[in-house]
């Protein structure tokens, strides 16, 4: 019998062996699919950003068209108005409804949008790029808002619309009524600075935070220009789709330019894709 098991405890041991080797050269096998997968995964998710991108500017300039078209043309003027006197104490057009902290409050939030704290918030800002001498995004953080400053006077000059009747004023309004320029300037100004929060924080949730905050703060100096009465609803909405579209059309010029210059950092615009190619050719260079 001894000459029968002899054989048998061989071909075991052999049969081990190679199992044991299949299961050590699987990983040197899937490594490389690995790898591909995820640098395809990385490519797909930045192609997606950039038509997600162009999708939301196209939308935010067609969508402010469609509204200043309907404004010269008289069509949204039950609309606004019935929305103003939604707002206004009964019978007194002068006085917002709602307690006197809550006027108080809006009048500090509106001033978030003014030209005079968004040019100090984008200057130190492009300051701080510029000490890093990254000359390149604080000039076109400059341009993308100082852009649409002249923009939006234009057009505030084009359509010359009226501002809601002075009765309804809790604050002073200077110029053309469409579209809002807190609104606009704000979007223009929050939603770049997010997005470039966005573009370098190291965390899914950082970028997630940055958007939902810049988009936060435009959405509250809008509505505080119709509680305080100085702006139609319908100025605010076309300043919140122009300014959304801006900023994303400066979006793409910049990723343009970065792209160009094949000079791309990996941050929230490649997410999962990035970290499984990292992992992979760490394990790759530990070999």
């Amino acid at each position: 019998m001894a000459w029968i098991c002899v054989p048998v405890g061989a071909v075991v041991r052999a049969r081990g062996a190679r199992r044991n080797l299949i299961v050590a050269e699987k990983p040197h096998v899937a490594e490389p699919l690995l790898l591909t997968f995820a640098q395809g995964l990385r490519a797909a998710r930045k192609e997606l950003l950039v038509v997600g991108a162009i999708l939301v500017a196209a939308a935010g300039l067609l969508a402010f068209l469609g509204l200043a078209d309907a404004v010269t043309d008289n069509h949204t003027r039950l609309f606004d108005l019935d929305i103003m006197l939604m707002l206004r104490a009964p019978g007194d057009p002068a006085r917002p409804i709602g307690p006197a902290w809550l006027r108080l409050a809006a009048t500090d939030v509106t001033a978030l949008g003014s030209i005079v704290d968004l040019a100090l918030i984008v200057l130190a800002v492009a300051g701080l790029f510029a000490a890093q001498r990254r000359w390149r995004e604080a000039a076109l953080l400059i341009a993308a808002c100082a852009s649409g400053l002249i923009l939006v006077n234009v057009i505030k000059v084009v359509v010359g619309r009226e501002r809601p009747p002075i009765a309804m004023h809790a604050v002073e309004g200077v110029n053309a009524s469409f579209p809002s320029g807190h609104a606009t300037l704000s979007a223009i100004v929050y939603l770049s600075l997010a997005t470039l929060v966005a573009h370098f924080a190291d965390r899914r949730r950082v970028a997630v935070y940055a958007l939902g905050a810049g988009l936060f703060l435009t959405l509250i100096v809008g509505a505080s220009r119709v509680y305080l009465g100085v702006h139609w609803p319908t100025d605010v909405i076309a300043g919140w789709a122009l300014g959304a579209g801006w900023a994303m059309l400066w979006w793409l010029i910049a990723w343009l330019v970065e792209h160009r210059r094949g000079r791309g950092r990996a941050g929230w615009t490649s997410g999962a894709g990035d970290d499984l190619v990292a992992a992979t050719e760490d394990a790759h260079a530990e070999k």
